[in-house]
């Protein structure tokens, strides 16, 4: 019995994860003095004996971080690994990559295997439906340090990079309503559609929409706000036909993403509705699939190679001083302005 004890059965007696256990065993200074004397009288009341390879491998560095992000569909997460990759392989590390196909559950998983795998940090976009945030805290107490980026938990005390979302949105709606205007549009109706309640991200994007209207006198018409399930290209079709057969097509339309925009392009084009001339559509992201929309899609740009590198720096800065301050870093976004809302860019497609 004394033999066959191990670091699993400890973590499942005091309901812990065996990250922790193995930490405290090998009196790690992130583990809080009251978890690590637990774990010790386990230990003892157990009989565990160390392995010694297992032992060994706790106390040295893994060289090892993970990455989780929500989706590989579109481009937008591929660039930014590449970032990451290549910081962190010239500081001498592996990179395990992971996805979720916005699921809560297999992010779960994608987290889990990634602590299993013994990393010394985590880097994580997190998914458009449900939260793991009991999870977040847990790793991060067990002194498995996190770093967010693009879409973060904000209920979660780690580092993060991200770019002033309500800004930009509110900038994008902006140009819809003044495009509008130049063409004779006075108080122009402008549609949302808005990204799933759980991405804090859609609750920034929707205020700058609402404040772009209203310091340009028009009204937020909650029946212009369009709540979406998913930010999927189909989505954007499923709503925008929706929106055609009640008789609601908008003068312009600002989507929570490039795919939900583009497929509200699709559904207006099948339709007979001339773009830009009688709708604006205006994306958010800079998706590439944003340059072979015809026309193109007009979009707010995020650094991305830039957020991969200056979260792979936070996170390295986490790993090298535990004790260092949570660092939120917000980047500059880009409005590009193309022939999807601005009928005057159409000739230099």
């Amino acid at each position: 019995m004394a033999q066959n004890t191990t670091i699993k059965d400890i973590a499942r007696a005091l309901g812990i994860s065996k990250s922790t256990v193995s930490r405290a065993l090998a009196d790690r200074f992130d583990v809080k003095p009251e978890t690590k004397k637990a774990v010790m009288e386990m230990a003892e009341k157990m009989h565990y004996r160390p392995n010694p390879f297992a032992q060994n491998l706790i106390k040295r560095r893994t060289k090892i971080i993970g990455v989780v992000v929500p989706e590989f569909i579109n481009s937008f997460f591929a660039r930014i690994i590449i970032q990451i990759q290549q910081v962190f392989e010239r500081e001498g590390f592996h990179v395990l990559i992971t996805q979720c196909n916005e699921s809560a559950e297999a992010e779960r998983r994608n987290l889990q295997l990634l602590e299993e795998s013994m990393v010394e940090g985590i880097l994580i976009s997190v998914t458009e439906k449900g939260r793991n945030t009991d999870y977040y805290k847990e790793l991060i107490g067990s002194g498995i340090p996190l770093v967010f980026f693009n879409r973060a938990a904000s209920d979660v005390a780690a580092s993060r990079v991200v770019i002033d979302d309500y800004k930009w949105a509110f900038f994008a709606v902006e140009h819809l309503i003044n495009i509008r205007r130049e063409m004779g549009q006075p108080m122009p109706r402008i549609m949302h559609f808005q990204g799933p309640s759980e991405i804090d991200l859609s609750g920034l994007r929707y205020r700058g929409y609402a404040d772009a209207l209203r310091k340009h006198g028009l009204p937020v018409d909650s029946s212009l706000v369009i709540r979406c399930e998913s930010i999927t290209r189909e989505e954007g079709l499923r709503m925008m036909n929706r929106c055609i057969v009640q008789g609601m097509v908008p003068d312009a339309l600002f989507g929570f993403n490039d795919q939900l925009a583009i497929g509200a392009m699709k559904a207006l084009k099948r339709k007979g509705f001339h773009i830009p001339q009688e709708v604006s559509v205006m994306g958010f992201t800079e998706s590439q699939s944003a340059l072979v929309t015809e026309p193109m899609l007009s979009s707010v740009a995020q650094p991305l190679d830039k957020m991969g590198e200056t979260a792979a720096r936070l996170l390295l800065e986490k790993i090298q001083d535990p004790a260092s301050e949570n660092r939120t870093v917000v980047l500059e976004g880009l409005l590009n302005v193309r022939g999807s809302s601005d009928p005057k860019m159409l000739d230099g497609e």
